[in-house]
């Protein structure tokens, strides 16, 4: 199975598929590589992207670490932590998300800042 290679600013780490969303993860891995300039909230960070597709699976609520696709924004949004959202420590989305991966170390993307690029290919 293959895996992501994820780059934000200096910061790497690496993603494993998940087999949660195979419509989305599909459409997701033809699109590869993505990049774009990051905006964050919280502990989450989401950039655009020209994926199109709908709801699979969607959910509000995600693990620590989960890539996800916001099919209402066609963006791809990484959590490591809680965001704006979220009732304790859990990682929220604004809106229901299609997870497609695990990062192997969150942590990898503490100190994220808006505007870091952040590209997404395989590995």
């Amino acid at each position: 199975m293959s895996r992501l290679r994820i780059r934000v600013g200096e910061r790497e780490s690496t993603a494993e598929w998940t087999d949660e969303n195979p419509r989305t993860r599909e459409a997701i891995e033809e699109a590869l590589p993505l990049a774009g300039d990051c905006r964050t909230w919280g502990d989450e960070l989401y950039f655009p992207t020209e994926v199109d597709v709908g709801p699979e699976n969607a959910r509000e609520e995600v693990p620590v670490g989960a890539v996800a696709y916001w099919p209402v924004g066609d963006v791809i949004c990484l959590f490591w932590g809680a965001t704006p959202a979220s009732h304790g420590d859990e990682p929220r989305a604004a809106a229901p998300v299609n997870v497609v991966a695990r990062l192997d170390d969150p942590d990898a993307l503490v100190g994220t800042e808006e505007g870091d690029e952040v590209r997404i290919a395989l590995d």
